[in-house]
């Protein structure tokens, strides 16, 4: 789904009913409209019509405000072959989730989760976390194949918290638990690139990090965004001895997760960032 048919979406949304759900989907249309008339169109010159002056930026490789996201968007035109496709976008509150994959940034297409926070008809700050396009993993999933549909969204605190809490027990704090009281056994698509379905694949991939000896942690949940039945949690953690930043994102259903996407990326080193507003 590229930004133009995003755009199209976004303008049916905005007419729902309800006050607080009719600002989340204007945000919403905001951030696509940002997106497709600068990132998308190639246009840094648009920049400042939607972006804050003290535009807080969490990737590390470009530095906060304006001035360096102009100077990105003119790399990336200049090069003429950047290209951007969103599977879902889902919105909470200011927080527009972007769920998608890059053609342009390097040798190699990106996959992709871009946060935006929007404030007083601005796009005010940035969080992402991107790694290269794999092959599909043992079940014949992409990264970012799957369900699109947004529904349920009178259920969307309840599959926040059923997910935040699958998340702190299984995770962080590492509890016994009956998977089965988070996870459908039944129907659960896994979209990790190593990782098949089911929960008899994930067992399997965790036997095998065990057997060499590689454990994966998670320290702290940052963010736990929501609509209907998409959950998305931004944490901190490690893949061995290697600290990862991990962007979850879960499909629900009937109170059980039904599917699963995410991109684990390396944290990247304080000293060498362009900025310091940190990852999370």
């Amino acid at each position: 789904m590229n930004i133009r048919t995003l755009l199209a979406s976004a303008a049916i949304a905005t007419a729902l009913p309800m006050l607080a759900i009719a600002d989340i989907a204007e945000n919403k249309a905001f951030a696509i409209e940002a997106l497709s008339a600068t990132l998308g169109a190639g246009n840094a010159d648009a920049v400042d019509q939607y972006f804050a002056p003290g535009y807080i930026q969490h990737n590390p490789d470009v530095p906060s405000g304006t001035d360096g996201l102009k100077d990105m968007i003119k790399m990336l035109s200049a090069s003429g072959n950047f290209k951007a496709d969103f599977a879902r976008v889902i919105a909470d509150d200011d927080l527009v989730v972007f769920h998608g994959r890059y053609e342009g940034f390097g040798p190699s297409p990106m996959i992709a989760f871009d946060v935006f926070r929007v404030a007083d008809g601005k796009i005010v700050e940035h969080w992402d976390n991107l790694i290269p396009q794999a092959a599909p993993n043992p079940s014949g999933h992409t990264q970012i194949d799957g369900a699109t549909e947004i529904t349920d969204v009178d259920k969307t605190e309840a599959n926040k918290a059923l997910v935040a809490d699958f998340i702190n027990k299984a995770l962080i704090t590492h509890e016994e638990i009956q998977f089965t009281d988070y996870i459908n056994p039944a129907s659960y698509t896994q979209h990790n690139p190593m990782v098949a379905d089911g929960l008899d694949g994930f067992g399997a991939f965790m036997g095998e990090m065990a057997a060499k000896g590689i454990t994966m942690t998670y320290n702290e949940v940052y963010k736990v965004i929501g609509e209907g039945n998409f959950v998305l949690t931004m944490s901190d953690g490690a893949i061995g001895d290697e600290p990862q930043a991990f962007y979850d994102l879960f499909r629900v259903q009937d109170g059980l997760i039904v599917e699963h996407w995410d991109v684990i990326a390396p944290m990247p080193a304080a000293d060498a960032a362009h900025n310091d507003a940190g990852k999370f």
